[in-house]
This record gives C-alpha cells, sequence and structure tokens, in this order.
C-alpha cells in the first residue's frame, strides 16, 4: 500500500522468490505509472487504489506492507483495519512512521526555515503530516483497535543521503505536498522555501554531500 514510485515494492521482489504474488497500490495513478517503468518491477501487479477502501475481497494476502505511508491517512485506524481486512488469518502487516521531527534533524531545519518566512501563519505539514504521527502508544492502540494481535514496535535509527543541501530543500519545499501550503501563502513560496531550507540545511550541515541521522519506527502485527 502507498507504494507511490516502487522503492520498496523493488526491495519486496527483490528479496522474495519468483512464486510470490506481489500487487502493489497507490492513490496515485502517475506514481504506479513510474513504477510499472522499471524493468525490476515486470512481474509486479498495479493496481490504483485509496488504502482506506481496498479493491479487493476478505483475506485475499498473506501479508500488506505500507512503508511511510500511513501517516498520510485521513484515518489512520480505517486504514488499518483495511489491511487487516485483505490479510488472512495469521497474515502479516509490515508498516513504517517517521520517527518524532527532533530525530530527524534536517526535516527540522526545514519545517524551522520554513516558519520563519511565514511567522503569523507557518505552513505546518512537515510537523503534522510526515512527523506527526510518533508516538509508540498511539500506533499500538490504533492496530489494536483495527483488530490486529501480537504487536511489535521497534525503532530504527539510520543514515540519510543527500547529494547536497540544495537537493534536500527541493524535496521538501518543490517535491512534497508541502508545495501546496507554500504556494497558499505566495506564489513565489516554493521559491523561497527551498533558498531558506538551502542556507539553515549548510548553515548546520555544509553544503552538501550529507549523511544525517534519521529515525523511524517500524512494526509489525498479525491478522
Amino acid at each position: 500500500m502507498a507504494a507511490g514510485t516502487g522503492l520498496a515494492t523493488a526491495a519486496l521482489v527483490a528479496g522474495l522468490t519468483p512464486a510470490v504474488a506481489v500487487t502493489a497500490t497507490d492513490l496515485n495513478q502517475a506514481m504506479l505509472d513510474c513504477a510499472a517503468r522499471k524493468p525490476a518491477l515486470a512481474p509486479v501487479t498495479f493496481r490504483q487504489a485509496d488504502a482506506l477502501a481496498l479493491p479487493f475481497p476478505d483475506a485475499a494476502f498473506d501479508a500488506v506492507v505500507c512503508q511511510f505511508g500511513a501517516m498520510f491517512y485521513p484515518d489512520r485506524r480505517r486504514g488499518h483495519a483495511e489491511a487487516r481486512r485483505v490479510l488472512r488469518p495469521g497474515g502479516r502487516y509490515l508498516l513504517s512512521l517517521w520517527d518524532r521531527l527532533a530525530l530527524n534533524p534536517v526535516a527540522a531545519l526545514i519545517q524551522d526555515a520554513v516558519a520563519a518566512l511565514w511567522p503569523a501563519d507557518p505552513p505546518g505539514f512537515i510537523g503534522r503530516a510526515p512527523f506527526g504521527h510518533h508516538d509508540p502508544a498511539v500506533l499500538r492502540a490504533d492496530l489494536a483497535a483495527a483488530g490486529f494481535g501480537e504487536i511489535r514496535i521497534e525503532t530504527v535509527p539510520a543514515t540519510w543521503r543527500s547529494a547536497s543541501a540544495r537537493e534536500a530543500a527541493i524535496g521538501y519545499c518543490r517535491g512534497s505536498p508541502l508545495r501546496a501550503e507554500l504556494e497558499a501563502r505566495d506564489p513565489e513560496g516554493p521559491a523561497r522555501a527551498t533558498e531558506a531550507a538551502t542556507r539553515a540545511i549548510a548553515a548546520r550541515y555544509g553544503e552538501g554531500p550529507l549523511a544525517t541521522p534519521i529515525q523511524a519506527l517500524v512494526a509489525e502485527a498479525r491478522g
């Protein structure tokens, strides 16, 4: 679910035997079209789908995987419940969410730089969505409410890499839903924010290449 351009899907395909059927879904058809053009994903079935209303029968899959997508669901418990519905008894649900913003410093620098441009009305996408669902207790409660048992949640630290401070800034300010909030405040908002974020990142880590800390929550639950 929320397969996007297929990064997690490619990792799954590489790690599974050809006998395992993989279906990749995303709300955005253009993302799936991009993924479908990758030769490594030729065995995959692609299906446009809303994670809150999956177009599959009950108990259709042995496993459901969602990498950094569930934090964008308008109703996370409903999304988890849909994953539970399409899992066979005993099936596994694997998902990852970003940990709190303080443990993901490049994103925190970008949020602060963007907020400083509009102090009276700071764009809140970064803290609200990608980094807004980091509480393991809340995640555990959401999964239990969706009908899952045997819930295990780990914190996973890693290193995030980018070719440059500017590339990192572009990714958030022009290549994420933050862009819409910036444009709503100023048609030139994405460009202004990109420059401000680039300066903030470069002041802390240099212009690049970057190798900075990140941390996520990874959960496994049984249906």
